[in-house]
């Protein structure tokens, strides 16, 4: 049964998600920066690193995750299935097949083209899935399909993996299993135009999202049509997913978990007030473990794709708990 609680819950949740997420920023940011603060004495080297390495990077996976939040609570909502993520669209295969293939052919791809080029496979991977989308009323066989599909793109990938070098095999798994290492703010610019628009889409879903939820009798007798609801749910998470994957490949966990946090510990089951609350919850979450991953083995860096599992499952199991599962 689905629980609404009041809203000042949610903004207790959101006032500390910002207030975590500052302080996870500064921490990401280094000493250097609040040594500075301190004493007034700026030093060249930690200025060149905060604003050349540092700064993009936190800026990029506070983007990344906000996406994936609201992807998360795009899906969930919209497919009314709470396991929901992005991993159902096949988005993520099919940029990562588009990477292993330029990588281990060794294709001349220029640096700027990689991202567009990940694009554009995620986009015709996802492509198939908004198709089924489209032609069918069931939300559980746009579930399947996206599944299959994802299936299909994920053999190709390790097929094309065995291919490469010792070089490349490592090069391609930490794509595969996301990584903000080495993004500058050229990937900042690649990434914030694309989500944008995007992530305008998502807000001017949540309404029509949390008519979806009285069932899809209710909703069509208030004016909502779910088939067509559904597939603009498909379209815009899979514009946020492909946009995340193009830049720092598929990062785990982050989408399912967030709308879940926000929902146990928000107490509320709103899209109007989950789905932005999930944006933050996203940003949270993929700062604070590419934090993790950066500075738990230093100086050896981990892809922020194993922290965001190694903090998710636990956190999920919990959410889903408080949740009644």
């Amino acid at each position: 049964m689905t629980i609404v609680l009041a809203r000042p819950g949610l903004r207790w949740l959101v006032a500390v998600g910002l207030v975590v997420l500052a302080a996870l920023v500064l921490l990401a940011l280094g000493p250097g920066l609040l040594r500075a603060w301190a004493t007034g004495v700026a030093d060249p080297v930690q200025e060149l690193t905060l604003a050349r390495v540092r700064a993009p990077r936190v800026l990029l996976g506070a983007l990344c995750g906000a996406a994936l939040g609201l992807t998360g609570a795009l899906l969930q909502d919209g497919l009314r299935n709470p396991l929901a993520g992005p991993e159902l669209l096949g988005v993520s295969s099919g940029a990562a097949l588009v990477a292993a293939t330029s990588t281990v052919l060794a294709l001349p791809v220029p640096l700027g083209l990689r991202a567009p080029l990940a694009l554009l496979g995620a986009a015709a991977a996802g492509l198939v899935v908004l198709l089924a989308a489209s032609t069918s009323r069931d939300a559980t066989r746009v579930v399947l399909v996206g599944a299959a599909v994802s299936a299909v793109l994920s053999g190709l990938v390790v097929a094309v993996v065995s291919l490469g070098t010792a070089g490349d095999v490592d090069l391609l798994l930490r794509y595969l299993l996301g990584s903000l290492a080495g993004r500058g703010w050229d990937d900042v610019l690649v990434l914030a135009p694309l989500l944008l628009p995007a992530a305008l889409g998502a807000w001017l879903l949540r309404r029509p999202l949390g008519v979806l939820a009285l069932g899809d009798p209710a909703a069509a007798a208030l004016g909502v049509r779910p088939a067509r609801l559904r597939l603009a749910v498909v379209t815009v998470a899979l514009a946020l997913t492909a946009a995340v994957v193009a830049v720092c490949g598929p990062v785990a966990f982050v989408a399912l978990l967030s709308p879940h946090l926000v929902r146990g510990l928000g107490g509320t089951s709103v899209s109007a007030r989950v789905l932005p609350a999930a944006g933050l919850a996203g940003a949270v979450l993929l700062v604070g473990a590419d934090l993790l991953a950066r500075t738990v083995l230093a100086p050896v860096e981990l892809p922020v794709g194993i922290a965001t599992t190694v903090l998710g499952v636990p956190l999920l199991l919990v959410a889903l708990r408080r949740q009644g599962w």
